[in-house]
């Protein structure tokens, strides 16, 4: 089904901003595509001495503003319109929240969950040695993404290592912090996502202090938005949660601390005392003031964007909405945060990173903090006055801001 499939879904958003942009056939074509991208067949020699073969992609969408930087993501149902998709995304991210990378996404169709640490280990490795010649800090960076780890990052970075005989910690981000990770990496996607909020409250006389908010997805993003919202915006009530295996609500609340301990320590939301049961779909139809969409990609669509009541739809997922879906939100005056701008703290600190990396000097968490925190804002601010002029949604708005800034880096540099 068109409507679904990721990449599709990418083209069409950037048709539109072309469209409203005006501009010149051949950089909308060019813009359409990625600039290179590449399979792999992956060989890996299991714990049982069984030999299983893995496909493994590595998207390079644009590099016109600078290296291209992406996450890894290892995922059963992974395709290469997947992850064309999210290399699209990332372009776009990195323009918008205008920082000197282009976009790229890799990945490997496999399920993680049923491979031991061994396996993993020798799985990363194999990506590597396929891909390792494409990659480094002025080529191509990697970090992690779905069912990725700083640890399986930390096994990339010495198998590249080992290939090109000397250190170099910039060619991959979201690394331990023994091995040149940095601060504040863990909780930047949500971290970013909620100070947008924050933004956007101030922008709409919302009381963020007394808001309600719902988090579907309770993987790291959104147990770090669960936490993090109250805190950042001085004060609201978690209603609701879900993950992959059920949901959780309760109209007095839910201590967000408490619920993310017993997903760390049971593995599921499911079961939070003094709650009751609630399904994914019926969560993204709550009455909150602030939904975060924080799993997989296409859970709001035309077939229930109508039953959306939250105020602000911040979107820490990747691609959980649906171009049908972003008008009829629009028309209804949902407000909604685009991923590739809410959840562009994570590519902002693997940024920062990467800088840290390569003049070999580390900031302080409030360092990071206080970096991410101007970008975001700034970022957030360049769309509110975009969408003043336009009087478009805002995924669009956002859209024209960032494909505006990749188009000048083509054409100043002549390819089109």
């Amino acid at each position: 089904m068109s409507e679904l499939n990721p990449f599709a879904i990418a083209q069409q958003q950037l048709d539109e901003a072309a469209q409203r942009l005006g501009l010149d056939a051949a950089t909308h074509e060019f813009l359409r595509w990625p600039m290179r991208e590449y399979h792999f067949t992956l060989p890996l020699k299991m714990d049982n001495g069984v030999t299983r073969i893995f496909k493994g992609y590595r998207v390079q969408y644009n590099c016109a503003r600078g290296p291209t930087k992406g996450g890894l993501r290892w995922h059963p149902e992974e395709t290469i319109d997947t992850v064309r998709a999210l290399a699209a995304w990332m372009t776009w991210k990195t323009a918008v929240v205008d920082i000197p990378l282009g976009g790229g996404k890799g990945g490997i169709t496999c399920n993680p969950k049923e491979l031991t640490e061994g396996e993993k280990e020798r799985l990363a490795r194999t990506y590597i040695r396929a891909v390792g010649r494409e990659l480094g800090v002025h080529r191509d960076v990697p970090a992690p993404d779905v069912y990725t780890t700083p640890q399986i990052m930390a096994w990339m970075l010495d198998e590249y290592e080992i290939l090109v005989g000397h250190s170099h910690p910039g060619m991959i981000t979201g690394k331990p912090l023994a091995v040149g990770g940095s601060q504040g990496r863990g909780d930047a996607t949500a971290r970013g996502g909620v100070y947008c909020v924050r933004e956007a409250a101030k922008a709409l006389n919302i009381n963020v202090s007394r808001a309600t908010y719902a988090i579907q997805g309770f993987g790291n993003a959104g147990q770090f938005a669960a936490t993090l919202h109250p805190e950042i915006l001085g004060g609201g009530t978690l209603l609701a949660a879900s993950d992959s295996r059920g949901g959780v609500f309760s109209k007095e609340g839910i201590d967000p601390k408490a619920l993310v301990r017993h997903k760390l320590e049971t593995g599921s939301v499911i079961n939070f005392p003094g709650t009751k049961p609630i399904s994914n779909e019926e969560l993204l139809e709550l009455q909150v003031d602030v939904l975060y969409p924080s799993a997989l990609e296409g859970v709001i669509t035309s077939r229930n964007a109508n039953n959306i009541k939250a105020k602000v739809m911040c979107e820490l997922a990747n691609g959980p909405t649906t171009p049908e879906a972003d008008k009829i939100l629009f028309q209804k005056g949902v407000y909604v945060l685009p991923d590739f701008l809410a959840n562009a703290g994570g590519v902002t600190v693997s940024y920062f990173e990467q800088v840290q990396n390569t003049y070999n000097y580390y900031w302080s968490l409030e360092d990071v903090h206080r970096q991410l925190d101007r970008k975001m804002t700034d970022a957030y601010h360049a769309v509110w006055e975009m969408s003043k002029k336009t009087k478009a949604h805002n995924r669009l708005v956002a859209y024209m801001v960032a494909v505006s800034r990749v188009a000048e880096a083509c054409k100043i540099r002549g390819w089109v």
